[in-house]
């Protein structure tokens, strides 16, 4: 049943993807998929450079890029256009063995090394859209840059074992070594490969779950060879406490490995985030050993955690649902100074962890809110930046659902993600007529509404930049917290301008 689903969802996806003449582009599933991915936070921006190259002689392709917000993370999209030939029988899409989507991968990785090594350079015309993006990996600039490149293949596959039910594939990290000059002086360093699959199973996931962010895993012993040791702080009915001391180089490696991810309910994350602090930074250069004393340490949540015993004493293997919720200048701070050369093997980080126990999605809000309200505030945060729900996209949706077009026409206001396809799976035997009263060109979600208001309002070039930047002026701009001060009038002339 839930295949069947995926293959509905499938054909809703395409039909969206197609061009004016009725013809399926790779470029515009990629516009279809991005909000989703960018819902489940892998990655920062919805916004992506078309780099479009193939060539079926080298087995190399890619589609677009972008560069995560703090600039180490440069992200490859790779379409498989088999997946999306509406002539492919349903048995062609239902994927069993990891091997089909690692020959997909395989030309993303071609193109990757191809690129690091210049081999492209004389082949591609200055005119080719990919030209700036292989100039880039190929230069010493783009070499210091870039410590992880990250290869989404689009697949609109359905991932199913043999019993054909639904089943995640995971695909193991690369390495490559890599030689480059900066400031006169040879380089060395390794750049980690990492492969995603973007496929029927996750879409329809992220759809389902409303936009609900993938929960993030982090296996101390697997990934760094040995459990934390801690000290019980608290236990009480919904939640636990641990106190420990992260050494540095486990904090500059969850952020190799996990980037923004780490930091995606921290509230300032975004605010600061390129922002190296120079007190962070001078004492990591002359004093690394008392880090521990002048820094107030990191603040994390988690909704489970894995504590083993030894030697009598406390540790923590892994914690499910990791977030750093005060912080993040810290973990950014310690990486981007070991990236620029500095030693951090003496630096120590005190870290809180709380554990939050049998919790629901919005008690974990609110507590990580009250964490982040409490704490010693390093910028100012808005009450925007700490509102899950915001009350004036309610009355908007509210709004919408009253306010006819002039001709008589309903627009749809999805004001989370998901909600239009959940209305349509309740309609059972009327679905046909939900869709054709708000078909796709008279929906909009919250992030398109920011970006039409920037676009009509004063400040169209944050459209460019996307996601983040542009909804949160939007809704600091709706709840009076931006350069207005007073939160602005949303009723029927709003609705209807």
């Amino acid at each position: 049943m839930i295949i069947e689903e995926y293959f509905n969802y499938r054909k809703e996806l395409l039909e969206q993807s197609k061009d004016d003449e009725g013809f399926i582009q790779e470029s515009l599933l990629l516009s279809e998929v991005l909000p989703s991915m960018l819902d489940a936070k892998l990655i920062d921006s919805e916004d992506a450079n078309n780099s479009y190259i193939k060539s079926t002689p080298d087995n190399l392709k890619i589609n677009a890029y972008c560069v995560n917000e703090s600039g180490e993370r440069l992200q490859l999209f790779l379409v498989n256009e088999d997946s999306i030939d509406l002539t492919a029988k349903f048995d062609d899409l239902k994927i069993t063995k990891k091997s089909i989507y690692d020959k997909q991968f395989k030309r993303g990785l071609t193109f990757i090394n191809k690129a690091i090594k210049g081999h492209l350079n004389d082949e591609i015309q200055d005119s080719s859209p990919a030209r700036a993006l292989i100039s880039q990996i190929s230069s010493s600039t783009g070499a210091d840059q870039f410590d992880v490149i990250e290869l989404f293949l689009i697949s609109t596959t359905a991932s199913i074992t043999a019993k054909g039910s639904p089943k995640r594939f995971e695909f193991d990290s690369e390495e490559i070594n890599i030689s480059y000059t900066k400031d006169r002086e040879k380089k060395k360093k390794n750049i980690l490969i990492k492969k995603r699959l973007i496929d029927l199973n996750f879409l329809h996931n992220v759809l389902i779950s409303q936009g609900n962010r993938e929960v993030l895993k982090i296996d101390f012993e697997k990934m760094f060879g040995s459990s934390i040791a801690c000290i019980k702080a608290a236990d009480e009915e919904h939640f636990e406490s641990y106190l420990c001391v992260l050494p540095a180089t486990i904090i500059a490696g969850l952020y190799k490995e996990y980037s923004s991810r780490l930091l995606e309910k921290n509230v300032r994350s975004f605010l600061q985030f390129r922002g190296v602090n120079k007190g962070i930074r001078e004492t990591i250069r002359l004093e690394p050993e008392k880090f521990v004393a002048y820094n107030n340490g990191l603040t994390i949540t988690a909704t489970s955690a894995e504590i083993g015993v030894e030697s009598g004493q406390n540790s923590i293997k892994s914690l499910t649902d990791f977030q750093i919720v005060n912080g993040g200048q810290t973990t950014c701070s310690i990486y981007f100074s070991q990236k620029d050369g500095y030693i951090i093997d003496q630096v120590k980080v005190m870290a809180k962890i709380n554990v939050a126990k049998e919790t629901t999605e919005e008690d974990l809000e609110k507590l990580i809110t009250n964490i982040s309200n409490y704490s010693n505030a390093q910028s100012k945060v808005s009450k925007v930046d700490l509102r899950s729900r915001n009350p004036q996209l309610v009355k908007l949706k509210g709004l919408s659902e009253s306010i006819l077009t002039p001709s008589g026409l309903k627009w749809f206001f999805e004001r989370a993600k998901g909600q239009f396809n959940t209305m349509v799976r309740a309609a059972g035997k009327n679905k046909a007529r939900i869709q054709k009263e708000y078909p796709n060109s008279r929906r909009f979600s919250k992030e398109l509404l920011a970006k039409y208001f920037c676009a009509w309002g004063e400040q169209p070039f944050l459209v460019k930049r996307g996601g983040e930047k542009v909804f949160r002026y939007f809704i600091e701009e709706l709840s009076g917290d931006g350069d207005s001060k007073k939160p602005m009038d949303v009723n029927r002339g709003f609705m209807k301008n």
